[in-house]
């Protein structure tokens, strides 16, 4: 036990050290009591990162009121408080938690709209290959400078030639092309399968 007490004497002089300014003093404060902390802080709570938000939590604490120490009382107690009143806080926190929510399988989530609960089909990029071929040049030229290269709209019209406005018309106009030819495909999948 003499040790704890020279240990607690040495805590208090590293606090009395950095709240004179000496940051050394401090860091080695901090170092020395994390150990401690996380040893308290374990006899309550059993999910080791549990353990370390709280010590963090304490540790955050002590750094927020460190003015407070009073140098002429002992350090353990009010190091003791703290981290009690942090892992109070943690336990009260979890009850909380622990008493309204439910916790739900993944698998078990479903979106009110049927189709939102279905996997999505992978992208039949062979299919879109041979609609975009079928485009007008203009058309599949403006598809090609504005979603495979993913150029701005002024960009793509220096690049091609064609007026922003001549652009944009050209881009509708494939899009609704596109949508018609890969949604019919779609149909004609649904309608074999």
């Amino acid at each position: 036990m003499a040790g704890d007490g020279d240990q607690a004497a040495a805590f208090s002089q590293l606090m009395q050290a950095a709240q004179d300014g000496d940051r050394r003093a401090y860091a080695t404060l901090l170092q020395a009591i994390t150990p401690y902390l996380r040893a308290q802080v374990r006899r309550y709570l059993r999910n080791p990162a549990d353990v370390e938000d709280v010590v963090q939590e304490i540790l955050l604490t002590v750094h927020r009121v460190r003015q407070t120490y009073d140098p002429a009382r002992p350090f353990m107690p009010w190091l003791v408080a703290i981290a009690r009143r942090r892992v109070v806080d943690r336990l009260r926190s979890k009850g909380r938690l622990d008493a309204r929510e439910v916790v739900v399988a993944p698998d078990d989530e479903t979106f009110t709209m049927a189709a939102a609960n279905t996997e999505a089909e992978p992208p039949d990029h062979e299919a879109l290959r041979a609609a975009v071929a079928k485009l007008p040049q203009g058309q599949r030229l403006a598809v090609e400078l504005l979603k495979f290269q993913d150029l701005s709209l002024r960009e793509a019209s220096e690049k091609s030639g064609m007026t922003v406005g001549a652009l944009k018309v050209a881009a509708h106009r494939a899009y609704k092309a596109l949508r018609a030819a890969l949604g019919g495909k779609a149909e004609a999948d649904d309608e074999r399968g």
